[in-house]
């Protein structure tokens, strides 16, 4: 998930854009899934992100690259989309408006999602137990989890979503602990 809020208000409208063509052309299913792959892809490829970020490169450059990368791999509209972003410099944004794109999918079709950080990977059991709850927490009716691993959590797992935080880490429950200990002794 991007976690520049600048980047994020710019690509907004980039995203609400295609967000309307693809909905009006009926071809939303088809971008929908190029942007789910082109966000895997971009996120395996930081050397293709770095280039296409460059200020120095020049849009033909940039053309070039998408052109022989992308066209037999997207869709004509996706792949049209990626070239009007070269063209009007606008490529850099490219991850963020893939996101704020996915959002207003997601939204549309009631999926949540869901950040979860934890100490350690989940299994895929764990992972469906943790669904199946969010969906009936949420009543969502798909959750799309981001999974991070974080060993400074002790064990546990925090769960981010939306502008809720539930926290069922080790660490969050000994500052907890610590607190009432602060408290208690202090009579």
């Amino acid at each position: 998930m991007t976690n520049n809020p600048l980047q994020m208000k710019i690509a907004a409208p980039y995203a609400n854009a295609l967000f309307d063509f693809s909905n009006e052309q009926n071809v939303m299913h088809k971008v929908t899934a190029d942007f789910q792959n082109l966000e895997i892809f971009l996120t395996q490829s930081p050397e293709l992100l770095q280039f296409l970020n460059n200020p120095l490169v020049t849009i033909k450059s940039k053309s070039t690259i998408i052109s022989k990368i992308f066209q037999p791999q997207v869709n004509k509209e996706t792949f049209q989309y990626l070239l009007l972003l070269v063209k009007r410099n606008r490529i850099n944004l490219l991850p963020s408006i893939i996101e704020s794109y996915l959002e207003l999918v997601y939204r549309l079709a009631s999926v949540k999602m869901i950040e979860v950080s934890t100490a350690f990977p989940f299994t895929n059991r764990q992972k469906n137990t943790l669904i199946k709850k969010l969906k009936q927490i949420t009543k969502a009716r798909e959750i799309r989890l981001f999974m991070t691993i974080d060993q400074s959590l002790i064990g546990g797992f925090l769960i981010k979503t939306d502008s809720k935080i539930i926290d069922f880490t080790i660490k969050n429950q000994l500052k907890e602990l610590a607190k009432h200990l602060d408290s208690v002794l202090e009579i």
